[in-house]
Order: structure tokens, then C-alpha cells, then sequence
């Protein structure tokens, strides 16, 4: 069906902005940990992309990193910079989907400090000083582990038995195996640590929150805007969906590749189901049709791993390489990072519930990116695909960084605090 742009009415004048400050920045957990975000995402794509034109076209040397880089890559995107917006995200709805008092600052401060600091320590290894690598892997499970000890407190005293907030912490508590699995690595235990703790962060960690918050919010930003739309969030299928990434996970920690189609032609379905369900039959405004248009990369994903498997299995061949991988990471994680940060950011500031030109710049980008790493997987010359998308990524998100980061050195623009 046809997507109508429908922008908002415009708000009255908001008050005359005060000058930048970081002291704002801890006044609300989105503040501090999407800033956060923002940063670590520029910083590790930056020392990526750097990383591939050097291994490509020899135009300059890189340190070589105590870690093999691409295992590296995928730590810090798994661990520190989507982890960022999540925690953001979870320390800011976690009271109000319970029903409490909104948190403090000393909850989230130290998360914010782990995760910046450890992501900064880990760069700083890689680029020569010894104990970085060390310094920050001990900083972001400082930062993971209270995270997980707010929340954790926050669904002890649940007494509604919110069954999404259950199930987001689920998948964080997956991530903080995963990041233990990462360090004992680092400490000199097999690679098979760094393997599992790969696949963790992605089928355990990322995927069952993003498809919970999906699950929650998605309808219910539908049903806010769109008349006549009728909400779709059955339990069973987030369930279903639970049960069958974690049987994926199982498959791929056992190298059955194989017969990951088992696992993933059922969530092919479940997924387009849903999407189905989601989408709006009418007219919609542009900051829900990034929600539904992101969530579409899903099936996607699901198609092309099913592809994979099944040829596998035929004909012994393993198509594709990471291309699948690489559609759930830009694709489904990359544009719902900025179709989900830009509306929080934009109604947590007191500005139009809009899609900014910035934002649409992103978004749209990152659709082209996303395509460009998947045909890296199989066209002739990968390295430089792959370095084209991550430069790609760092022109794409660059703007969109710099104008939410301004936002959260400034108070809101309706004046109210927060």
C-alpha cells in the first residue's frame, strides 16, 4: 500500500534555546546514554572503515590489534554501541511500562561511564597502549553489570508481570553471558569463546529486544496516529519467535549450517506475518513509516539465511558468506536505530513528532549501505564493497549524530524538564 507523508500540525514557538551544556546530559537516561551512543557509533566505524581502506588499498598502516579486527568489529557494535540506545531506551520505559518512579541519576550514570569509557579503552588498545584492550572490556561489564542490576531490581518489584520487560531483560541477560563469554577470550581461553559470544550478541541479545520493543511499541505508535487501527501484539507469536532464534542460536554454536533452515523459514513466516499485521492500512505520518519500512528487513533476513542454509545443504556450497548477518545489522538494527532514537528524541525534547530532513538522510542511506554490504558477500572485489559501505555508514550517520547530539546538551524545547 501507498505510504501518505503526513506531517504533524506545527507546535507553537518553542522558548529561546540556552547555550550547549554537558551538565544536561544526565537529566534523563536517553539524554546521557543515547549521547553516548552516538558516539561510540562514529568512533567505531570510524576506526573500521580506517581499518578496511588500510587492509584494501595500502594507503596507510594500522596497528595490528591484539584481537582479530573483524571479531573486534563485531564486539564493540554487539556490546557498546547498540547496547547504548538499548539501555538508554530500557532505563527510561522499564518504570513507566511498570508503573514507578522514574530512575536517578546514580542508576545510569555508571552504566553510561562503562560503556563510553570501555569503548574509548578498547580503541585507545587498539591503537597501541597495552592494557586498553583489558581496561575497557573490565569497564563495559561494570557498566553492563549495573545496567542489569537496576533493572533487574525494577522486575522484582514488578508486580504486573510485564511480560515484555521480562522478555527484553531475557535477552540482556543473554548479552552479559555473551560479554563474560568475550573477555574470557581476551584472557587467553579458546576462540570458540569469541565465536559463541559473537552469535550471542546477535540471536541472544540483539534481536529478542529489538523485536520486543518492535512488539510493544510499534502498534501501539500506530494506534496513537492512525484511525481506525487496530493494535496486533499476540504473545504466542513473541514466544514462537523466542523459541526459534534460540534454536538458530543452538544451530549455528553447533556449525549445523546446514539445517538452519529449520529454524529460519519459520521465523521467515512469523516475521512477514507480522509486518503484515503492523503496517497500517491508511494513511501514516513519515516517523511511523520508517518503524514499519526498517521491521520489513526482517523477513528479509530470514529469506536470505533460508537461502543459504538450503544451498548448503543441496549442494554442499555456503552462498552468500555474511551477507544475511550484514541485512539484520544495517537493514533491520541500523534503520530502526534511527526511526526509534528520532522519535524518542523528538518527543523526550519537547519537538514535532516528525522525521527531520537529517533524519530522513540517514534513513534513507542506510537502506543504500545496507544493500551495498550484502552484495559485498558476493561480488568480485568484497574488501572494497565493504569498505564503501563503511564509509557509506559514517557519511550516512554523521549529520543525524550531530544534530541529536545537540539536543541533549540543550534543555527541552517546550521547557518542560527532562
Amino acid at each position: 500500500m501507498k505510504i501518505d507523508i503526513v506531517p504533524p500540525p506545527r507546535p507553537r514557538a518553542a522558548p529561546p534555546q540556552a547555550g550547549l551544556s554537558p551538565a544536561w546530559l544526565a537529566h534523563a537516561p536517553h539524554r546521557l546514554m543515547f549521547f553516548i551512543g552516538a558516539g561510540n557509533v562514529l568512533l567505531a566505524m570510524l576506526w573500521w572503515a580506517l581499518w578496511l581502506v588500510a587492509t584494501r588499498w595500502g594507503l596507510w598502516t594500522m596497528p595490528e590489534t591484539p584481537i582479530y579486527a573483524g571479531w573486534l568489529h563485531a564486539f564493540l557494535m554487539q556490546y557498546l554501541v547498540l547496547p547504548s540506545f538499548i539501555f538508554g531506551f530500557l532505563l527510561t520505559v522499564f518504570p513507566r511500562w511498570m508503573g514507578m518512579a522514574d530512575l536517578k541519576r546514580w542508576h545510569y550514570v555508571p552504566v553510561g561511564l562503562g560503556l563510553m569509557g570501555g569503548q574509548l579503552a578498547i580503541l585507545l588498545g587498539v591503537a597501541g597502549w597495552q592494557a586498553g584492550l583489558t581496561v575497557g572490556l573490565w569497564m563495559a561489564l561494570a557498566g553492563w553489570t549495573t545496567a542489569l542490576l537496576t533493572l533487574g531490581r525494577l522486575l522484582a518489584d514488578d508486580t504486573a508481570r510485564t511480560w515484555h520487560a521480562r522478555s527484553c531483560f531475557a535477552g540482556l541477560l543473554l548479552g552479559w553471558l555473551g560479554l563474560v563469554m568475550f573477555i574470557a577470550f581476551a584472557l587467553g581461553a579458546s576462540p570458540m569463546w569469541a565465536f559463541a559470544s559473537i552469535k550471542l550478541g546477535g540471536f541472544g541479545l540483539l534481536l529478542p529486544v529489538y523485536v520486543t520493543v518492535a512488539h510493544r511499541m510499534f502498534p501501539f505508535f500506530a494506534g496513537n496516529v492512525v484511525p481506525g487501527y487496530v493494535p496486533w501484539r499476540s504473545l504466542p507469536w513473541l514466544g514462537a519467535v523466542w523459541a526459534l532464534l534460540m534454536a538458530h542460536l543452538g544451530l549455528e554454536l553447533a556449525h549445523a549450517y546446514a539445517w538452519l533452515w529449520l529454524a529460519d523459514v519459520p521465523l521467515l513466516l512469523l516475521t512477514a506475518w507480522a509486518v503484515h499485521r503492523w503496517w497500517p492500512r491508511g494513511r501514516m505520518p513519515g516517523l511511523l513509516a520508517v518503524l514499519f519500512i526498517g521491521t520489513a528487513w526482517l523477513p528479509i533476513t530470514f529469506l536470505l539465511y533460508g537461502v543459504q542454509s538450503i544451498t548448503f545443504l543441496t549442494t554442499g556450497a555456503f552462498v552468500l558468506g555474511r551477507a544475511p548477518m550484514h541485512a539484520m545489522f544495517i537493514g533491520f538494527f541500523g534503520s530502526l536505530l534511527v526511526a526509534m532514537v528520532t522519535r524518542v528524541t523528538q518527543g523526550h525534547s519537547g519537538r514535532p513528532l516528525e522525521m527531520p530532513k537529517v533524519a530522513w538522510f540517514a534513513f534513507v542511506a542506510i537502506q543504500g549501505v545496507a544493500v551495498m554490504r550484502i552484495v559485498a558477500d558476493v561480488a568480485p572485489d568484497a574488501m572494497a564493497w565493504q569498505a564503501a559501505a563503511a564509509v557509506g555508514w559514517l557519511l550516512a550517520l554523521a549529520p543525524w549524530v550531530g544534530r541529536i547530539g545537540g539536543i541533549y546538551l540543550r534543555p527541552r524545547a517546550d521547557g518542560r524538564p527532562g
